[in-house]
């Protein structure tokens, strides 16, 4: 009876001993997955109704909002819930027909760092939900309209 029960225990922290390692082995692993470098977002361009417009990796439109100056945001809370800015971790990157001297990023006060194309910090509309969609051209909400953005960096005024 004796050797039994001592094989039971061996048994079981046998057991324990493999669980313990498969779990600190899934941990590692997990964690090296977590450590991927960053990579940046891409900008691109991409045919519109207005000409050609600066989208993103999905075709998702990005736009411009007129009261950001020197490079920095000022579209916070429920105006960045609405109109989320375009975040990058590490260096963004132009795609096709974007002009990479153009494309930067500004720190935002989460610390996040929002891409700029020609200073100007750069956002997708909400309601866009799909690849080309431009429902947001000219919408006027917190205190001026919303533009979407040639592949020369400027806002295209009409639509």
């Amino acid at each position: 009876m004796k050797s039994r029960t001592s094989l039971f225990i061996i048994v079981g922290l046998v057991v324990a001993s493999i669980s313990a390692a498969t779990v600190s082995v899934t941990a590692a692993f997990a964690a090296s997955k977590t450590a991927v470098a960053p990579v940046g977002s891409t900008v691109t361009v991409a045919k519109s109704p207005f000409g050609r417009i600066l989208v993103d990796s999905k075709g998702r439109t990005l736009y411009d909002f007129p009261p950001d100056r020197g490079g920095a945001s000022t579209c916070y809370g429920a105006c960045a819930a609405l109109w989320p800015p375009l975040t990058t971790v590490g260096k963004p990157h132009a795609g096709n027909g974007v002009a990479a001297s153009l494309l930067g990023t500004t720190k935002r006060k989460d610390g996040k760092l929002e891409v700029t194309y020609g200073g100007h910090p750069l956002y997708y509309y909400v309601a866009d939900t799909k690849r080309g969609e431009t429902t947001g051209q000219g919408l006027n909400q917190f205190g001026a309209p919303w533009w979407v953005v040639s592949p020369a960096g400027k806002e295209i005024h009409h639509g």
